[in-house]
C-alpha cells in the first residue's frame, strides 16, 4: 500500500472503524503525485460536525462529576480522532515532504489511533460511546493556514500539541483527585506521548526554517487566531517542553505569554 492510498483512506472513511485501521508495517511514502488537500473529512452520521456552540465542553473542573467527566473525554477523543485525520491528511498535502517526515506523520497517526482507543475505553467506562455527543472540526478549521510542513508542524505540533502538554496533565491531576485513577492513567499515557510529538515538529522546525531563531520562525509561520496564545494552558509544565527538546529561549517566550482561551477570554 502507498502512503496516499493509506491517507485517503483514513481521510475519507465514513466509519470510525475505517479511521482506526493502523498503519501497515510495509507502507510506501515516496509520493511522486499532485498535493492533494481534502477540505472536509468523511465521517458516520454520528459524529458529523457541528458548530462550536452546539457541543460545549465543560471545563477543568467539571472533571469531580461523573457527567461532566464524560462530556470532557468525548471532547478529548474527538481532538484525538481530528489529530488521527490531519496527520494523515499531511500525507496527501505534502506529498514532495522529506521521507523522514513523512514516516514521523505515520508514527503519530498510530499514537493518536490509540488515544482515541484509550478514551473510548473510558468513555465506555461512564456509560457513554463516542459519537454519542455531538463534536465541533476546531483543527480542521485552521487548514487554510497550512500550506507548507513548516505551517503545519507549527499548528498542529507547536500550537495544539505544545497546549495540550499542559492540558493533559491537568486533566491527569484532576482524575486522580477525584479517584478515577483509570481515566488519570490514560491521560498521563497521552501526555509522555504528546512530548514525542512535540519533539517531532521542533526537529523539523528548525530543520525546516534553517538559520532563523526558532522563537522566530514560529511566530513567522503560525497565524492567527492559532500564535503562542494557543499553545500553552494557564499552568505551565516547563519539564514537559525541555523533554521535547525546547531550547531554554523558546520555554521562556513561551513561559512568558498570557494563554487566551479559544474565544480569545484569558484562561
Amino acid at each position: 500500500m502507498t502512503g496516499r492510498d493509506y491517507a485517503l483512506a483514513i481521510v475519507t472513511s465514513e466509519t470510525l472503524d475505517g479511521k482506526l485501521t493502523p498503519p501497515p508495517s510495509e507502507l510506501a511514502l515516496e509520493d511522486p503525485g499532485p498535493a492533494l488537500r481534502i477540505t472536509a473529512p468523511g465521517r458516520p452520521l454520528e459524529l458529523a460536525i457541528v458548530p462550536g456552540r452546539s457541543a460545549k465542553v465543560p471545563p477543568l473542573a467539571g472533571m469531580s462529576d461523573p457527567n461532566q467527566r464524560a462530556r470532557i473525554l468525548h471532547a478529548l477523543a474527538n481532538h484525538e480522532l481530528q489529530a488521527i485525520e490531519l496527520f494523515a491528511w499531511a500525507l496527501l498535502a505534502f506529498p514532495d515532504a522529506p521521507l523522514a517526515f513523512r514516516r514521523g506523520l505515520v508514527a503519530i497517526v498510530a499514537d493518536e489511533q490509540r488515544h482515541l482507543g484509550l478514551y473510548r475505553e473510558r468513555l465506555a467506562a461512564h456509560g457513554v460511546a463516542f459519537g454519542d455527543l455531538p463534536v465541533t472540526g476546531h483543527f480542521w478549521n485552521k487548514l487554510d493556514h497550512l500550506s507548507s510542513p513548516l505551517e503545519f508542524v507549527c499548528a498542529m505540533g507547536l500550537t495544539f500539541e505544545n497546549a495540550n502538554l499542559d492540558f493533559a496533565g491537568d486533566y491527569a491531576i484532576a482524575a486522580r483527585a477525584c479517584g478515577d485513577h483509570a481515566t488519570a492513567a490514560a491521560l498521563d499515557q497521552v501526555h509522555t506521548d504528546e512530548i514525542r510529538h512535540v519533539h517531532f515538529s521542533w526537529v523539523w522546525l528548525k530543520r525546516l526554517a534553517g538559520d532563523t531563531d526558532p522563537w522566530q520562525a514560529y511566530l513567522d509561520h503560525v497565524k492567527f487566531p492559532l500564535g503562542p496564545r494557543r499553545a500553552r494552558g494557564a499552568r505551565f509544565d516547563r519539564d514537559a517542553r525541555r523533554r521535547a527538546g525546547f531550547d531554554e529561549a523558546f520555554i521562556d517566550a513561551l513561559a512568558a505569554i498570557a494563554p487566551t482561551r479559544p474565544s480569545g477570554e484569558p484562561r
